[in-house]
C-alpha cells in the first residue's frame, strides 16, 4: 500500500485508521512539532525544579502521594510499563494493533502529553517497519484508559515484550534489531503517556464503525434481493410513507432501496389479495434506517475521540506561556463504551432481521409457496438450504448474548481510587465480534436469495430483469457460487459470499450501478 497518512493530533479520520490498519505508512506533520517540543520542555523544567507533579515526580494511581526523587524518574517510567503489562487472553489481530499504535501516536502529537519527539518517532517506526507488538486482548477496564494493552505495546519500544516481524513471533528486542531499530530509554512522564489513554477501544471503534457501514449497505442489498426472490412488493418503500415519519436515515434507506430495485420485473404489483408483505420485508427502511443512525453516531463519536488528548495529567500553557499540569479524567472510556454498546445492539438487529428473511426464503409455508421448500429440487432426498438457517439462527442468538451492554458494568480498582470504570474495550470487542457474525448471516441470506432468484426466473419464464442494483449483486454472486441442483458441500460457498461481503467488493459492484448507499 503506497498511501501515507499524516498525523497532527487534530485531523485523523476513521478511514485513515482503516488505511493504516491495512498497512499504510504514517508521518508526523511538521506543524505538530512545536507543540510537542514545548510540552516536553515543560516536563523537563518540572523535573529540574523538583516540583511535585502526578506521574512525573509521584507514583501512580493509589501511589499518587509517593514522591519520586529526580534520580529515580527514569526508573519510574520503565517500571510503569513493565508492571502494567499484565494482559491475558488471545492476541489482538494485527490490524487492531496497528490502529491502536496510530491512535496513541496521534494523541501524543496533540502536544499535551510531554513526550520527546524521539519517542513519538519510535512509535511511528513500529508502524512503518511493521514491527507489531503482541498484545493480549483482555485486561483493560477502559479507565485509566487501556493500561495493560498499551503497556504491552510500550514494552517493545524499550526492547522488552514480544512482537511479530515478517511473520515470526520474536522478543521485542530481536524484532527491533531485525527491523533496524533500537530500544529507547523512557524519560520523565513518557511511560505514563504511552500507557494512559483510550487507544485500544478507539482503534476497535474505528475499525468496527467502518465494518458496520459496509454491513449496513450489504443488508439493504440483501433485503432487496430477498424481496425479489419472495415476489414482494416495493410499495412500502414509497417516499410518501417515509416523509410522513421523517427520520432522516429511514428516508435515506428507503430511497436507496428504490434505486436498488429500479426496473425489477421480479417484484409484485398491487394485488388486492396480497396487499402487504411481512415485516422483515415491509419494514426494512424502519429497521435498517435505525441501524444507520447508530452507525452515524459511532463515526461521529469515534472521530472526536481519535483527535482527543486522553492521557493524564495534561500540560497546558497560559497566555504568558507558563506551563500548568492538570489532572483530569480524559482516559475514561465511557463515550466509546456507550457508543459501542449502541452499535452492538444495532448490528444485532441487522442480523436478526436478515435471519428472519432467510427463514422466509427457505420455508415454503412462510413464502406462500413462491419457492420450493429449503430452496432445492427433490426435497426429502435433498435437504437444500435447511441447515444454512440453523447456522444463521445460531449466530443471531450468539449476538443477542454479546449485545448485553458492557458499559452498565463497573468494578473498583487501585484500592478504590479508580472506583468507576467504563468497560469500553469489552464493549468494542463485542461490537466487532457481532459485526463478524452479521457478515456471515448476510452472506447466507445473499447465497439463499440468489438461489431463490433462479427458481423465480424458471417459473416466470423468459429472462425477467432484476433491479438495477440487485442485478449487479446477483451477477457477482453467480461468478463465485453456482445454483445448486442437488445437495452439495455448502460451507465453501458461504465462505465465498462472505468474502464478497467483508472485502467491500459486493458493495462496490452495486455502487457502480446505482451510486452510494
Amino acid at each position: 500500500m503506497n498511501q501515507t497518512v499524516i498525523i497532527d493530533g487534530s485531523t485523523l479520520t476513521v478511514d485513515q485508521v482503516v488505511a493504516v490498519a491495512r498497512g499504510a505508512a504514517v508521518q508526523l506533520a511538521p506543524s505538530a512539532i512545536p507543540a510537542i517540543q514545548r510540552a516536553r520542555q515543560a516536563v523537563e523544567d518540572f523535573v529540574a525544579r523538583g516540583e511535585i507533579v502526578y506521574g512525573i515526580t509521584t507514583g501512580f494511581g493509589a501511589f499518587k502521594d509517593r514522591i519520586i526523587s529526580p534520580d529515580q524518574v527514569k526508573a519510574l517510567q520503565r517500571n510503569i510499563v513493565m508492571s502494567h503489562a499484565v494482559g491475558v487472553g488471545p492476541l489482538l489481530p494485527t490490524d487492531v494493533v496497528r490502529a491502536m499504535i496510530l491512535v496513541r501516536a496521534n494523541t501524543l502529537a496533540k502536544g499535551h502529553s510531554g513526550v520527546r519527539l524521539e519517542t513519538l518517532a519510535a512509535l511511528l517506526a513500529l508502524l512503518n517497519r511493521r514491527v507489531h507488538p503482541l498484545i493480549p486482548a483482555q485486561g483493560s477496564l477502559g479507565a485509566s484508559g487501556d493500561l495493560a494493552p498499551l503497556a504491552h505495546m510500550a514494552l517493545v519500544l524499550i526492547g522488552e515484550g514480544e512482537a511479530e516481524f515478517r511473520g515470526e513471533h520474536l522478543s521485542g528486542g530481536e524484532a527491533l534489531r531485525r527491523a533496524g531499530l533500537h530500544p529507547i530509554e523512557l524519560e520523565a512522564k513518557e511511560g505514563l503517556a504511552l500507557t494512559n489513554g483510550t487507544a485500544l477501544m478507539t482503534a476497535l471503534a474505528a475499525l468496527t464503525t467502518r465494518e458496520a457501514e459496509n454491513l449496513s449497505a450489504v443488508a439493504d442489498i440483501a433485503g432487496c434481493l430477498s424481496l425479489e426472490a419472495l415476489h414482494g412488493t416495493p410499495r412500502a418503500f414509497d417516499a410518501r410513507i417515509h416523509a410522513a415519519r421523517p427520520h432522516p436515515r429511514q428516508i435515506e434507506c428507503a430511497a436507496y432501496l428504490r434505486r436498488l430495485i429500479e426496473g425489477s420485473e421480479f417484484t409484485r404489483p398491487d394485488d388486492p389479495l396480497n396487499v402487504q408483505d411481512a415485516y422483515t420485508l415491509r419494514c426494512i427502511p424502519q429497521v435498517h434506517g435505525a441501524v444507520r443512525d447508530a452507525i452515524l453516531y459511532s463515526r461521529w463519536m469515534t472521530e472526536i475521540e481519535l483527535n482527543s488528548a486522553t492521557d493524564n495529567p495534561l500540560i497546558f500553557f497560559d497566555e504568558d506561556d507558563h506551563a500548568e499540569v492538570i489532572s483530569g479524567g480524559n482516559f475514561h472510556g465511557e463515550p466509546i463504551a456507550i457508543a459501542m454498546d449502541y452499535l452492538a445492539i444495532a448490528l444485532t438487529e441487522l442480523g436478526n432481521i436478515s435471519e428472519r428473511r432467510l427463514t422466509r426464503l427457505t420455508d415454503e409455508a412462510s413464502n406462500r409457496e413462491t419457492l420450493p421448500a429449503f430452496l432445492i429440487k427433490h426435497g426429502g432426498l435433498n435437504s437444500g438450504f435447511m441447515l444454512t438457517q440453523y447456522t444463521a439462527a445460531a449466530l443471531a442468538s450468539e449476538n443477542k448474548v454479546l449485545a448485553h451492554p458492557a458499559s452498565v458494568d463497573t468494578i473498583p480498582t487501585s484500592a478504590n481510587q479508580e472506583d468507576h470504570v467504563s468497560m469500553g474495550p469489552i464493549a468494542a470487542r463485542q461490537a466487532r465480534e457481532i459485526a463478524g457474525n452479521v457478515a456471515t448471516i448476510l452472506a447466507i441470506e445473499l447465497f439463499a436469495a440468489a438461489q431463490g432468484i433462479d427458481f423465480r426466473r424458471e417459473r416466470l419464464g423468459g429472462n425477467p430483469r432484476l433491479g438495477k442494483g440487485t442485478a449487479a449483486v446477483y451477477a457477482l454472486i453467480r461468478e463465485r457460487v453456482p445454483f445448486l441442483e442437488n445437495d452439495a458441500i455448502m460451507y465453501p460457498h458461504i465462505r465465498a459470499v462472505r468474502e464478497l461481503v467483508v472485502s467491500g467488493e459486493l458493495v462496490a459492484a452495486v455502487e457502480a450501478a446505482v451510486g452510494q448507499a
